[in-house]
This record gives structure tokens, C-alpha cells and sequence, in this order.
């Protein structure tokens, strides 16, 4: 399970630039609007200190890591939803990602072009937001046609009630609202899941900072963060150049270089960790000589759907799961003395997986 992130933000807000230090080059990265024509796809491994541990008593011969997919679709502009810049185009790369890393210029540079020549995050988050808005709207009306045709034949409830929330949905987004500040049942949000809009998607916005805003943020970085308050949305605060150059360096001067700057980590980690868990999501892991993994898999998700990730053979045929918490394997030094001490557990179909969890399944198929 690849999580799809779309990269979306203004033109020369660092888009690209972020893109590459993600996956390690690739996109093209230029000082002028539309550098990017297609969306450039990389496959990014997911940081997590729990697998070294793990890869020290197993010693497996091969490691894996869950992976975000990070897509980086070309800058939008205000007219997009009507074409502006390749608007539509890229619009619809948005809708194939599960949710939207907005990238949010947050530094002041005289040499970097800014599309609408002032550095303002909260308007530039707007001017995306509005597109996107506009989008949602020729979306629901279409599909508000398609309804009103059916509830026309007359005694079509489920097409009356499809209607209903559209309509509703869609006075908010005429209001300035977008679908992931709105308030609606549950009923109405599994009414227009399907639409796929882009207003619903989870978003974490991404502050781009010069290296002397690190590791806080800036006057900038506190504008993003009140605007992020309103929709529950997570903000990471990244240096997209600093990154970059981090991408160039062996370890030793990485983590120097990082130590200078007051951090222990590279910023993208936090991005990544971030949108891992933007949509919910959880790691489980396998651990034998051959391969230590680990596996994505959705909060709440039950041992036969866990292990209908490794093959849909293994969810049909489930049988149990061996299950060690993840601690346990750790301080009594992997999975023989955890069997010793008792610590490993059968769980049936009902067991809800434990991040972290170590498991083996038994299956029949």
C-alpha cells in the first residue's frame, strides 16, 4: 500500500526543490513558473527508528521500508480551474493522490520570482484553495445533473437524499468553504466520497523557510499555523534548499551539517512521518533471516486485512497471527526468547493490529 501525496503550491514556492531532496533528484527545478509539465512520481521510503533495532537482532539479509508515493504536480495559478496554467491538467493529478502536501512559501528572497511579487502564505494558500474550490463545484453539479435526472423518474429516495447533500456541500464551497472545514453528517460525506474532491482531501501544509527559520518557523511559519488551526491540518516547517544539499552529503557530514542548523534529523523526515499518518495509517512488521519489513496498513485494521497486504492468499485463507509486541521483541532479543518468556500470543480474525506489532500469519488456502 503506496500512500499518494500531490506536492501542490504556487509556482517558485520550492515545490520541485522539495521533490528532489524526496527523492534524492529527479524533477526539474527552475526560478520561473511551469518548470514542472508533468508530475513527476517517486516512491520514498518511510523513516522509522524501529527497524534498526529490529535489523541488529534479526540480521536479515534484506530490509524494506513502507513507502510514501510523493507526486509533484506543476504550480497552480488563480484562473486554473478554467485552464490557467495548465490548470486542468493538473487538477486532475490532484485527484489521483489520497491527500495534498501544500507547499507554502515562507521566506523572504529578492532573487526568487514570486508569482504575485509579495510573500503573503495565507493568500497564496487561498488562491489554491480557491481553485480547488471551483473545481469541486463543476464536480457537483455535474453529478447533481446526473441525480436530478434519476430522481425525476420519480420514487428514486436514494437519488433525492444524493441531491440533498450535494446541494449542501455545494453552498458551502460557494461560501468559501472548503469540503474538509465543512460540518455535515456522516451520511452526507459518505454521499459525495465518491466524487473524489479535492477540498476533502487531507492536507498537510508545508512551510518553506530560509536556513535561519529553522527549526521553529518564522513570523511566516505562525501566519500558516493559525490558518492550519480551523481544518485540524499538521504543519512541517522545512528549509526545501537546506534539504536539497543534505541529499549531496555522506553521513558524517549530514548529521554535522544538521547539528549546526540545531537539528537532529533531516526536516523531510518529519514531512514523511507526517503524511504517513495524514490518512491514518500504521506499521506492522515481519522479521526473519531473509527480510525484516515493514508494512502499511490502515488504523483499526484487523489481522486477516494485515495480512491481505503481504497477499490477498493470506487474507482468504487466514487462519491466526503470531503476534509480539513490539517492545517485547526488542528487550528479550527477538522472537525465540519472546516464545520463552510467553510473550508470544495466537490472535484470530477479530484481533485489531497494534502498530508496531510483530506478526507471523497462519493461513490455508
Amino acid at each position: 500500500m503506496a500512500l499518494s501525496i500531490g506536492i501542490v503550491g504556487l509556482p517558485n514556492v520550492g515545490k520541485s526543490t522539495l521533490f528532489n531532496a524526496l527523492n534524492g533528484g529527479g524533477a526539474e527545478a527552475a526560478n520561473y513558473p511551469f518548470c514542472t509539465i508533468d508530475p513527476n512520481v517517486g516512491l520514498v521510503p518511510v523513516p522509522d527508528p524501529r527497524l534498526k533495532p529490529l535489523i541488529d537482532i534479526v540480521k536479515p539479509q534484506a530490509v524494506q521500508h513502507a513507502v510514501v508515493e510523493f507526486v509533484d504536480i506543476a504550480g497552480l495559478v488563480a484562473g486554473a480551474a478554467s485552464g490557467e496554467g495548465l490548470g486542468n491538467k493538473f487538477l486532475g493529478n490532484i485527484r489521483e493522490c489520497s491527500a495534498i502536501a501544500h507547499v507554502v512559501r515562507c521566506f523572504d528572497d529578492s532573487n526568487v520570482t514570486h508569482v504575485h511579487d509579495k510573500v503573503d502564505p495565507v493568500s497564496d494558500i487561498e488562491t489554491i484553495d480557491t481553485e480547488l474550490m471551483l473545481k469541486d463545484m463543476e464536480s457537483l453539479e455535474k453529478a447533481m445533473e446526473r441525480q436530478q435526472k434519476l430522481a425525476r423518474s420519480g420514487g428514486n429516495k436514494d437519488a433525492e437524499n444524493a441531491m440533498a447533500a450535494m446541494k449542501a456541500v455545494l453552498a458551502e464551497l460557494e461560501n468559501g468553504t472548503t469540503v474538509r472545514r465543512q460540518q455535515h453528517a456522516d451520511s452526507v460525506m459518505e454521499i459525495i466520497e465518491p466524487l473524489n474532491l479535492l477540498t476533502a482531501k487531507p492536507v498537510l501544509y508545508v512551510a518553506n523557510v530560509d536556513d535561519g527559520s529553522l527549526p521553529d518557523g518564522n513570523a511566516y511559519v505562525e501566519q500558516v499555523r493559525e490558518f492550519a488551526k480551523a481544518e485540524n491540518a499538521e504543519v512541517a516547517v522545512v528549509s526545501a534548499q537546506i534539504e536539497s544539499e543534505l541529499v549531496e552529503m555522506d553521513e558524517e557530514d549530514k548529521m554535522e551539517f544538521l547539528s549546526d542548523l540545531g537539528l537532529t534529523e533531516p526536516g523531510l523526515n518529519t514531512v514523511i512521518r507526517t503524511a504517513f499518518k495524514l490518512l491514518k495509517l500504521a506499521t506492522y512488521f515481519t522479521a526473519g533471516v531473509k527480510e525484516v519489513r515493514a508494512w502499511t496498513i490502515h488504523e483499526g485494521d484487523t489481522a486477516p486485512q494485515a495480512a491481505g497486504v503481504i497477499h490477498t492468499d493470506f487474507e482468504k485463507g487466514f487462519i491466526r497471527a503470531e503476534v509480539i509486541a513490539y517492545d517485547d521483541f526488542v528487550n528479550l532479543g527477538g522472537e525465540a526468547k519472546c516464545k520463552e518468556a510467553g510473550k508470544m500470543r495466537l490472535e484470530g480474525k477479530e484481533y485489531i493490529v497494534k502498530d508496531g506489532d510483530i506478526l507471523h500469519f497462519r493461513f490455508n488456502v
